[in-house]
C-alpha cells in the first residue's frame, strides 16, 4: 500500500465527532499496533475554527477571536480523506505519540503546544484554507 497520510499532510475526518474537521498527520502507523491492529494515525485538528475579522474591531476583539481550539485524536486512515495541502510545522512531530494518549496531563501539555503552534500560523497569515472552515 502507497503511504499517503506523511507527517504534515492535511486530510479532513470523515467519520466520528469531528467529521468534516481538517486535521494535520502527525505520525502514521501503517502496520497498526496490538490495541489497535488497523492502519492509522495520530492527528492533530481545529475543533472550533478562528471567527472573521474587521478592520473596526480592536486589539482585544481581534485576538479573542484569532483564538483556535484544536484536538488530539487517533483516527483509523479509512475515516480520513486526503488533500492536497501540507503544513510544515516542526514543533507538531515531537509534541504527540501513542504515549501520550495513556496520561491526560500529557495530553493537555500537547493540545497547549498544538493550540500555540496554529495560531501562530493563522496570525502569521500562512496556509489560510487550513484555518476555514469547509462550510460557511
Amino acid at each position: 500500500m502507497v503511504k499517503i497520510y506523511k507527517p504534515g499532510k492535511v486530510a479532513i475526518v470523515l467519520q466520528g465527532r469531528q467529521a468534516g474537521r481538517k486535521v494535520v498527520v502527525i505520525k502514521q502507523l501503517d502496520e497498526g499496533t496490538k490495541d489497535r491492529p488497523y492502519p492509522h494515525a495520530i492527528v492533530a485538528g481545529i475543533e472550533r475554527y478562528p471567527r472573521k475579522v474587521t478592520k473596526r474591531m480592536g486589539k482585544k476583539t481581534v485576538a479573542k477571536r484569532n483564538k483556535v481550539k484544536p484536538f488530539l485524536k487517533t483516527v483509523n486512515c479509512t475515516h480520513l480523506f486526503p488533500t492536497r495541502y501540507a503544513l510544515e510545522l516542526e514543533g507538531l512531530k515531537g509534541c504527540a505519540s501513542a504515549d501520550t494518549f495513556k496520561e491526560p496531563s500529557q495530553r493537555e501539555d500537547a493540545k497547549k503546544t498544538i493550540k500555540k503552534l496554529f495560531e501562530e500560523r493563522y496570525v502569521s497569515g500562512k496556509n489560510k484554507w487550513f484555518f476555514q472552515p469547509l462550510r460557511f
